[in-house]
């Protein structure tokens, strides 16, 4: 009796130590994902090129003073540390401005050298060595600040070029979705694939940066045709599940990102022009990198629009995304349809890649693994399987991204993004644009 009443006993044990293990698990994941990197070192695994330097008050080391590092398009953001040194990589060798932000000193004093018109601001260069030094001695004077309307004015614009760029990904990812019901994991392969592509013919290769960037959109194309043909359609002649494809997906996308990484390594490349200062407007802190960025995508939005709303075959997607079994019945050919989605994805998600390398900026292995949470965040948002609906999604999640480092650390602006998509989810659970009987 004694044996058998120790059964319950015993069992309790276990749940309460599943329980234990369970909390701690969920504890470290939350600490992994919302804890930002240390506060005085960010990036140097990321690049080999590296800018450090010493804030110091009166020969006294001062901490959680911030500096923002910018140049050819690339910034960061990194806080002094008790010893007041700071460190940050960069993606390549150049020259580069550090600017301290006065605000975050403490009352009454500020950076003090008579000789600059702007004591907070150092231009330093990156040379040979692939290293350089900023530091700041701090002592009594008057503050240089930057305004709110300013900070304001230049996050908006930089979120409004990110929430484009992640629409283009957003969008062939949604017509995937609405057509074949795959949550394609490996969507974010095909976003590094337009980067690969653009790096191997306009810089292994040496041709015009205008003749490399069409070669990569047709080759993201074919790639996106036959991810189809190889995998995704005879997996459906099958009749496989949902919940099998997605797992495949997932495998699929680990695969082929060792495979970039066998072939590139794990440095960060960057493509022609992505770090030139002589392109700088300065005008809202943009480049005209940036304004090609947004003009191309806003073209290419029209014109996926346009082809969604006016076109046959467009309409032939969008009747396929709603009810693929009454399209069929209709004479619409299916398989045509989803075969010309994968194309478009794959051409999209190419050129997303492509702008993503120029506003990072940098060509990695794994770039488009980086963006695929909040891709798949946008697609949600917006409402599953709806293209404008993924547009949208991708411009708040864009926004809100960039727009909340006035408020958060930028190492938690990622995450910030998606608390509002839960927030919104609450309210709406089938997303900006989508239809109640989308969900279930």
């Amino acid at each position: 009796m004694a044996h058998v009443a120790s059964r319950p006993l015993a069992r309790r044990t276990h749940r309460r130590l599943a329980a234990v293990l369970l909390a701690g698990l969920v504890s470290a994941l939350t600490l992994s994902i919302a804890a930002p990197a240390s506060a005085e070192e960010i990036g140097l695994d990321e690049y080999d090129n590296k800018i450090s330097g010493l804030v110091e008050l009166a020969d006294q080391p001062l901490a959680d003073v911030q500096l923002v590092i910018a140049g050819g398009g690339f910034s960061v953001e990194v806080v002094s540390g008790e010893d007041g040194r700071w460190a940050v990589g960069v993606p390549e060798r150049g020259e580069y401005t550090v600017t301290l932000n006065e605000e975050t000193l403490p009352e009454g004093i500020a950076v003090i050298d008579p000789e600059l018109e702007q004591p907070n601001v150092r231009t330093i260069n990156v040379g040979q060595s692939g290293s350089a030094v900023a530091n700041f001695f701090i002592g009594q004077g008057e503050r240089n600040t930057v305004s709110l309307l300013d900070q304001v004015v230049e996050r908006l614009f930089n979120g409004l070029n990110f929430g484009l760029l992640l629409a283009l990904a957003a969008i062939g990812l949604s017509l995937v979705f609405g057509t074949t019901g795959l949550s394609n994991f490996a969507h974010a392969e095909m976003i590094t694939f337009g980067g690969l592509m653009t790096l191997l013919f306009g810089v292994v290769m040496g041709l015009p940066i205008w003749l490399a960037i069409p070669i990569a959109l047709v080759l993201s194309a074919a790639f996106g045709y036959l991810n189809d043909a190889a995998l995704w359609k005879p997996l459906r002649k099958k009749g496989v599940g949902l919940i099998p494809l997605m797992i495949v997906s997932i495998g699929l996308s680990l695969a082929v990102r060792y495979i970039f990484q066998m072939f590139v390594g794990g440095d960060t490349q960057q493509l022609p022009g992505a770090t030139d200062t002589s392109l700088e407007i300065g005008m809202f802190g943009l480049s005209w990198t940036d304004v090609a960025s947004m003009s191309v995508s806003v073209l290419v939005l029209l014109g996926v629009a346009f082809f969604l709303l006016r076109t046959r075959l467009g309409k032939a997607t969008r009747a396929v995304s709603d009810n693929p079994a009454l399209a069929a019945a209709s004479g619409i050919d299916v398989d045509r349809v989803i075969r010309i989605v994968w194309i478009m994805s794959g051409a999209l998600a190419g050129l997303s890649g492509i702008l993503w390398a120029y506003f990072r900026p940098g060509v990695s292995w794994d770039m488009g693994f980086q963006i695929l949470l909040l891709t798949f965040a946008a697609v949600t948002l917006g409402g599953l399987g709806t293209a404008f609906g993924a547009l949208v999604g991708a411009l708040v999640v864009g926004l809100f991204v960039e727009m909340s480092t006035l408020i958060i650390p930028s190492d938690m602006k990622y995450v910030g993004a998606l608390v509002i998509l839960i927030l919104v989810l609450l309210v709406r659970p089938q997303g900006i644009l989508g239809r109640k009987e989308r969900i279930g």
